[in-house]
């Protein structure tokens, strides 16, 4: 298992320090989201990359409407000089409240095919364009997007709701695998642990973690490190979910589940 830390940057000093303090944690990769409320993500991550030497940079997702294919190329071939080939390209077709934003920036918002196709351009662009290439790691949730990402993707982020059950993330899993023979690797986002919840998310919802419990959310682990350790591995050999997208908000919480991987 390998585990990445969600972070949103709150000053300069904060942000470097945050980063060098996820890479002795034993965090595998920094992740920021891709929104206009929060700092745009190839700066930050640069700033990262300065002051670390193992952890890996990827933003949670880009958002491709928000972008030009090549707007991507150039800063994704920045982070790649930058980080010494650290950087991994998280992309996805947009949050609804993208589209807000994408006509903010004075970028089209196409229909959901049309935007699939985007983020398909956008990964042949880097592709032929950018050395290293980075891991490309797709946001994916509806059957046509599974599909595409089976397609190109090396990694796929399942995109579920909080309530989002065991066997609705392993429908998902099942989706990718029966339209590719390449290996793909799964993430998940942890959405709680315990009783403890990050205050976005669910509790923007009016959900708390009695009712993601009585739900089966699989997102949710309990509180108990040993169990979440064993629930997780079980995961990693029944999904093949390899890594885990921990808010910031909650890896205290979670750092007793993380010592039991070092």
């Amino acid at each position: 298992m390998r585990f990445g830390t969600m972070l949103v940057p709150q000053s300069g000093s904060r942000w470097v320090e945050a980063a060098r303090a996820a890479e002795r944690q034993g965090y595998h990769t920094l992740l920021l989201p891709d929104t206009l409320a929060t700092t745009s993500p190839f700066p930050a991550l640069a700033a990262a990359a300065a002051v670390t030497t193992t952890l890996r940079l990827r933003p949670n997702v880009l958002a491709v409407p928000l972008r030009t294919a090549a707007t991507v190329v150039r800063e994704t071939a920045a982070l790649q000089l930058l980080s010494d080939g650290r950087f991994e390209l998280g992309l996805g077709t947009g949050r609804p409240a993208a589209r807000a934003e994408a006509e903010a920036l004075g970028r089209p918002w196409e229909t959901a095919a049309r935007r699939r196709a985007q983020l398909a351009e956008t990964v042949a662009a880097v592709r032929a364009a950018v050395d290293p290439v980075p891991p490309i790691v797709v946001a994916a949730a509806g059957p046509r997007m599974l599909i595409a990402a089976a397609e190109f993707a090396d990694r796929v982020l399942t995109a579920t709701r909080p309530q989002a059950t065991e066997r609705e993330v392993g429908q998902l899993v099942s989706v990718v695998r029966e339209h590719t023979d390449r290996p793909i690797a799964f993430t998940t986002q942890l959405v709680g642990i315990g009783d403890r919840l990050p205050g976005w998310g669910p509790a923007n919802q009016g959900l708390n973690a009695g009712q993601l419990r009585e739900a089966g959310a699989f997102g949710l682990l309990p509180g108990d490190p040993d169990r979440a350790a064993e629930i997780l591995r079980e995961r990693h050999d029944r999904y093949g979910i390899d890594e885990l997208i921990v808010p910031g908000e909650l890896a205290a919480a979670f750092a007793p589940v993380l010592e039991r991987f070092r």
